[in-house]
């Protein structure tokens, strides 16, 4: 059973910045690697960013120099770190997690990121 739980999103005005959290919960497995999508309204879902467990980080061009991705081993955890908000930013951001030797992506349930005046 691998449980996954975002925090952190907000209201915020268009340059600011804003923190998410991703905590999973497992036992007997170890993770992969884990990152994060969005959904706007009426958009599909989006790639964000990505982070292995070895320390590699991939981002979406449209946030790379803007958003940084970090991980705590020890929580399980990963941490999305937005600079820069702009008002396309505005979505549901999506943790997900992929366990080692799984194929499989397990999600949370998202949080509300919105960036306006």
């Amino acid at each position: 059973q691998v449980q996954v739980a975002e925090s952190g999103g907000d209201l915020v005005q268009p340059g600011g910045s804003l923190r998410l959290s991703c905590a999973a919960s497992m036992n007997k497995f170890s993770i992969y690697a884990m990152g994060w999508y969005r959904q706007a309204p009426g958009k599909e879902r989006e790639w964000v960013a990505h982070i292995r467990w070895s320390g590699h980080t991939d981002y979406a061009d449209s946030v790379k120099g803007r958003f940084t991705i970090s991980r705590d081993g020890a929580k399980n955890a990963i941490y999305l770190q937005m600079n820069s908000l702009e008002p396309e930013d505005t979505a549901v951001y999506l943790c997900y997690v992929v366990i080692s030797g799984w194929s499989t992506y397990f999600w949370g349930q998202g949080t509300q990121v919105t960036v306006s005046l």
